[in-house]
């Protein structure tokens, strides 16, 4: 028996890799619905999400559904739509070619020819800041307007804060970078095409819904851990129903949570876990009429503003007027401490500073995410018990397409068949 802990995406994908192997499982989910930060809901007529507003088509998202036969479901963002960064009171499209970098207002001309220097300059280092690397590389302007809100607005964080090695080393490895990254991305032909962005037709909840389904009873709702010890077979969880005996756990669920569960088996590991930082995110969804076409914007950290960027889910997947502002974070981590009224006061004031367009509050909550900053340095050497293994978007890379993946990989370390990540 193998014991998953956490009915989240990643926990759902563990037990689906577990099913296809033959192993006999159980998902332990705390509450009462699977899913974990993906959730959907309609509210005053509007279909809302939170958690991921949208998944990518890669391979690995595309066979899960197939597998699930969810294939009528899938609603596919149209092809062109650009993104962009507020800067200097203006919405302007980040380019994602070398030719429509050249044309661009995204940074000035001295910005531009700044970044001509960057094959000239060293390679990343894994212990310097993200801020740092691309900063050094491609100047200020060009981090504080690109770089910047985009690779920070992935984890509401200050890249500041982001170390190379923990955050974006993978990145650079799985894109073979050397050097220099502008060498890199003409090698690469001059441009990025990601995979076509996709939702469903009553929201991203879709996905995990379909996945526990598949595994039917193996999936045990309002299951909450209460204690974990060694057997002489291995290990075994009390819940508040029972108790698992197994050969082994993965623990799929936040921070804090496995830091707790693990305090009695592997205090050193649980005391490193504990201290992971967590970004606090204010989440509005807005209702607005407005003439927006794209997939959203950021804001250049330029801006020094409490709001970070917006989702445009009206031109994304046909929600009419409907538009998801995220405010605070590791840059304004005390407006996540304001009321509801004030915080949707806050995200119509910003949305309309930045577009023009007047909007209404729909719903309002709050969201913590994986910082991946230098608290992540807990992490480097620690060490588990055997049978004991770690699946979770604090530990390997998030995104839905990094879960699914992490989910194969956790299995080949069950199995014996790759090195256990520590």
């Amino acid at each position: 028996m193998i014991a998953v802990v956490g009915g989240g995406i990643t926990g759902l994908a563990v037990g689906r890799e577990l099913a296809r192997n033959g192993s006999e499982f159980v998902v332990l989910e705390a509450s009462g619905r699977t899913g974990g930060v993906i959730r959907s809901q309609e509210v005053d007529g509007h279909l809302l999400d939170w958690g991921p507003q949208r998944a990518r088509l890669t391979r690995g998202v595309v066979d899960l559904i197939d597998d699930l036969g969810l294939q009528d479901q899938v609603v596919t963002a149209p092809e062109g739509l650009g993104l962009f960064v507020y800067r200097k009171g203006k919405l302007r499209r980040v380019p994602f070619s070398a030719r429509g970098f050249v044309t661009s207002d995204i940074v000035s001309l001295p910005a531009k020819l700044r970044m001509m220097l960057e094959p000239f300059t060293r390679g990343a280092r894994g212990d310097e800041s993200v801020a740092g690397l691309f900063t050094r590389k491609f100047g200020r302007e060009f981090y504080e307007n690109i770089v910047g809100p985009l690779y920070g607005g992935l984890y509401a964080s200050d890249p500041a804060e982001m170390i190379v090695e923990l955050s974006l080393g993978h990145v650079l490895r799985e894109f073979d970078v050397g050097r220099s990254l502008v060498l890199t991305f003409l090698g690469r032909g001059g441009s990025v095409s990601p995979p076509p962005a996709c939702s469903f037709a009553r929201g991203m909840q879709t996905l995990p819904d379909a996945l526990a389904a598949s595994l039917g009873d193996r999936v045990r709702r309002n299951e909450p851990v209460r204690g974990l010890s060694r057997t002489a077979a291995g290990w075994r969880l009390e819940t508040e129903t029972g108790a698992f005996d197994c050969e082994a756990v993965i623990l799929t669920a936040p921070a804090p949570v496995t830091a707790r569960i693990l305090a009695p088996v592997a205090p050193d590991a649980a005391e490193r876990i504990a201290t992971l930082q967590y970004n606090p995110l204010g989440v509005v969804h807005l209702h607005a009429e407005t003439e927006l076409e794209g997939l959203g914007f950021q804001v250049s950290l330029g801006e020094r503003r409490a709001l970070r960027g917006v989702t445009y889910n009206d031109s994304l997947f046909g929600r009419a007027n409907v538009y998801t502002a995220y405010l605070g974070g590791a840059t304004h981590p005390e407006v996540v401490d304001l009321d509801d009224a004030q915080l949707g006061t806050l995200a119509v004031d910003e949305f309309r500073r930045c577009t023009g367009y007047d909007a209404g509050v729909v719903s309002v909550t709050r969201e913590r995410m994986p910082a991946w900053d230098r608290s992540w340095k807990a992490l480097a050497g620690m060490e588990l018990p055997a049978g004991i293994h770690l699946a979770a978007n604090w530990e390997t890379r998030p995104g839905i397409p990094g879960r699914l993946a992490r989910a194969r990989t956790v299995l080949d370390e069950i199995l014996g068949r790759a090195p256990v990540r520590r």
